[in-house]
């Protein structure tokens, strides 16, 4: 592989198993933070959930105020330890041969360890006390879990930065509470996927919702922040701000349409429930994680790699424990808006499908991402691909290569 730019990228990265291959070894499983889920999952003595970072089976557990993460598979014969999505043990124990873990992850029982009748079992020099199974660094951040498989790695508002640190507190105020998950296959490669969450140049042209509804046009206030890495960002927009329809009609860009209605007009409201009239926040951490604020509608999505040209994403909705029945009712009413079926994200689900079926063609080509210039730099304005430039950048870093 070979990018020779951050504003002109070979198609071949879309499809070519070896370069997926290095991703899930050298990225995945590299100095890089991942989330998992949400720490009020974890109220009770031993509670435990399954989740999954780029399709590694993981288990998060809580043991006496402690929160543990580690890949979920038996050290004998690679058998899943925790089957259920949910749960509470004091142990883990492998359904398939019996081999028994306390919660630190220390191997404690083999079934038949010394055979039967002086006859089998497990050699001489075998010790258990040697054996564990493979551990998470694990953060909890206001709330949510994040874990990476680099026990050196920065902490994680160092990894993140100052600014991006800051955009995830401004939608964690207080302790998130998970009011439901979704998920949707995508037929795509997984930077696809995280590319467009990176592009805020597209919303207008592809979401004929956003704009016939003025949730987010580019001639609304707002901005791209990015972090010194460039692999993270975030775009907001505030929808107070009054719009010219003319002015946006003149630019050519897809308008208010008198002759579009909604039934119930309530997915539409906006409460300013953080005081700063943002009502879209996109944030994004290298390279799977997304929180989104859209309205009052709040989610993480976890970006679930599903082989070289399909991604899964899951869409964490939340909300917090002392929400009002007005706020509540907002977000659940607004997750119409987002997700596999949401009036914003069907396009999404299908461009992304566009782009892979002729990147397998596409061989010596490129594509361009110029939009905005050539630098991976914050902006005050929302043209531009900047966001999508620095995620090229930090992902060539993690990869060792060279940029020229």
């Amino acid at each position: 592989m070979r990018i020779q730019s951050t504003s002109e990228i070979p198609y071949e990265v879309y499809v070519n198993p070896a370069i997926y291959d290095r991703e899930m070894q050298e990225l995945f499983q590299g100095p890089v933070w991942h989330f998992l889920g949400f720490e009020s999952a974890l109220t009770q003595e031993h509670n435990y959930f399954t989740t999954e970072i780029a399709g590694l089976p993981i288990v998060v557990v809580q043991d006496h105020g402690t929160i543990r993460a580690f890949v979920n598979r038996c050290i004998h014969r690679g058998s899943l330890l925790c089957i259920a999505q949910t749960g509470r043990i004091s142990e883990f124990s492998c359904v398939y041969h019996g081999w028994t873990y306390d919660l630190t992850g220390q191997l404690t029982g083999v079934a038949f360890e010394r055979g039967i009748q002086g006859q089998g079992g497990m050699p001489e020099d075998f010790n258990k006390s040697e054996q564990h199974l493979r551990s998470l660094t694990v953060e909890n951040y206001h709330g949510v879990i994040f874990a990476s498989f680099d026990a050196q790695i920065p902490d994680f508002e160092t990894y993140v930065g100052p600014d991006i640190a800051a955009g995830i507190r401004r939608v964690l105020p207080r302790r998130p509470v998970l009011l439901g998950r979704t998920s949707q296959l995508i037929h795509s490669n997984w930077k696809i996927y995280v590319e467009n969450n990176r592009d805020s140049y597209h919303a207008s042209i592809l979401h004929s919702f956003f704009t016939t509804f003025k949730l987010n046009r580019l001639t609304q206030s707002g901005g791209i922040v990015i972090n010194a890495a460039g692999g993270s960002h975030i775009s907001f927009s505030k929808r107070k701000q009054e719009v010219d329809d003319a002015t946006y009609d003149a630019e050519q860009l897809r308008a208010n349409k008198d002759d579009f209605g909604l039934k119930d007009p309530r997915a539409l409201r906006f409460i300013d429930e953080f005081g700063d009239q943002i009502s879209l926040q996109i944030l994004t951490l290298f390279p799977l994680t997304v929180f989104h604020q859209i309205n009052n509608s709040l989610c993480v999505r976890q970006v679930i790699p599903r082989g070289v040209d399909q991604v899964e994403v899951v869409w964490w909705y939340y909300g917090f424990e002392d929400d009002s029945a007005e706020l509540q009712e907002a977000r659940l009413m607004q997750i119409n808006l987002v997700g596999p079926a949401g009036y914003i994200s069907m396009e999404d689900g299908a461009v992304g499908g566009f782009v892979q079926r002729n990147s397998s063609y596409a061989e010596g080509a490129v594509g361009l991402l110029k939009m905005g210039g050539y630098d991976h730099l914050s902006s005050p304005s929302r043209v531009t691909e900047a966001a999508i430039r620095g995620f090229w950048k930090q992902y060539c870093d993690h990869l060792g290569e060279t940029i020229v």
